[in-house]
């Protein structure tokens, strides 16, 4: 009984000395260490950073650190990244990346910083880096090196108009084979409204026909081949080029997500088949709030495969100061920053944030949050991460894989000639590894 008793009062003790050394640690990190520096950002302006940086002047004021923020379209900011990194230029200290997209590329190319060091030196002691997605993380670490850290975690969802289809008598999709039905049906009702959007712009195609993809049944690859030409690689092209050309806005080989949320939050779409993000874009100012429903994008014959990626920030291998970027990435990714996104309409990373009182609170307060929650929920439970090939040139895939759609949309070849064409690219970049 005595060993009983000591052997309680030392596991008390040691607890007590963990705590006292997590407050101690805590208390020893020092926010103004690099007071004075300036830390340049090269953000994407997508809902994400907006989001994060109506809190800039917290960080400056916590850290006396300058933030300098470049802030571009999507493809405008990767063009300037690949610009200052193939010059091995410091003009980037910290950048926002896609580890499903451009993970492997940027990692081989020696452009990320390793991060791992730095989760275990300079910590804050409420940043609890156990709390993160372990499975953001996994997909942000490529030879053992961790490239950045998890901003959010988002995916393509369905939003439809809830009074446009009574109006029109159109049941909300239950499967991709009732979408078109209900399209052509919304626009014999009313030829003012566009009945789906989704991306037409070629390198943002991947993201949302990937999720069509696979929720058919289909595969990019198989037996080391590309597989687009496969009966549901050409089903998936045929039913995501079809419901654009027939159902979707005039030009919408020029739309990516800012054109799509602006053409829904207007009142001028039905359908919208577009990121998690965009929640925030699409109800700020209230225009949609309550008019909106939204679900995980309709199953096909693989059920419900959705696409599910987080946005990571990464610190750039040629920054001179990469301790001072730590405490810019740390601070943007700490619980305490994306509880406040997420009041902002950005899925954390973190089931803490997920499930703070505030949280669940500011979800109960509108049914399109909670139905926002439960899609989320979805994509973390069954999302896949394949967007575009799994190949170090996935970045390029996507561009073979949106030129085939976009031939199909503007009826420039078969299914077979822009199948055929872009598997032949595609074993190429395959080949390559």
């Amino acid at each position: 009984m005595k060993a009983k008793a000591f052997a309680a009062r030392l596991a008390l003790a040691l607890v007590a000395a963990g705590n006292a050394a997590s407050v101690a640690c805590a208390a020893d990190f020092d926010w103004k260490k690099f007071q004075g520096k300036t830390v340049t950002f090269l953000a994407n302006n997508n809902p994400v950073a907006q989001a994060l940086l109506t809190h800039k002047a917290d960080f400056e004021k916590l850290t006396g650190i300058t933030l300098k923020v470049d802030a571009y379209q999507e493809q405008q900011m990767r063009q300037r990244l690949v610009t200052v990194m193939n010059a091995r230029s410091d003009e980037v200290d910290v950048f926002m990346s896609l580890p499903s997209r451009e993970g492997p590329q940027f990692a081989a190319a020696g452009w990320y910083a390793d991060l791992t060091p730095m989760t275990k030196g300079a910590v804050a002691g409420d940043y609890d880096y156990a709390g993160l997605s372990q499975a953001l993380l996994k997909a942000g670490t490529f030879d053992g090196k961790l490239t950045s850290m998890p901003m959010n975690i988002e995916g393509p969802i369905l939003y439809y108009r809830t009074d446009i289809l009574k109006k029109c008598g159109v049941e909300p999709p239950a499967t991709i084979k009732d979408i078109e039905p209900a399209a052509k049906k919304l626009k014999a009702c009313d030829a003012n409204i566009t009945p789906f959007v989704s991306r037409g712009l070629k390198p943002a195609i991947a993201y949302t026909f990937s999720n069509m993809l696979h929720n058919i049944g289909g595969n990019y690859i198989a037996n080391g081949k590309s597989n687009l030409c496969s009966a549901k690689g050409k089903e998936a092209l045929e039913t995501y080029s079809g419901l654009l050309r027939d159902y979707g806005p005039p030009g919408v080989v020029n739309y990516s997500f800012q054109q799509i949320s602006a053409l829904y939050r207007s009142g001028r779409a039905a359908m919208s088949f577009e990121s998690s993000n965009e929640l925030r874009t699409v109800m700020d100012g209230g225009e949609r709030l309550k008019d909106t429903a939204l679900v995980p994008f309709p199953a096909g014959d693989a059920g419900q495969v959705p696409t599910a990626i987080g946005w990571g920030m990464a610190v750039s291998a040629h920054s001179k100061q990469p301790e001072a970027a730590w405490y810019f990435v740390q601070w943007a990714t700490s619980p305490e920053i994306q509880k406040r996104m997420a009041l902002q309409g950005i899925a954390p990373p973190r089931s803490a944030v997920a499930n703070d009182p505030a949280y669940r609170k500011w979800i109960e307060e509108e049914p399109v949050r909670k139905q926002w929650q439960a899609a989320l929920d979805v994509l973390a439970a069954k999302g896949s991460s394949e967007v575009g090939y799994p190949i170090v040139a996935n970045p390029e895939s996507r561009e073979f894989i949106g030129q085939a759609v976009q031939d199909l949309i503007l009826k420039q070849k078969t299914v077979d000639q822009a199948c055929a064409d872009a598997d032949k690219a595609l074993d190429v970049l395959i080949a390559q590894k």
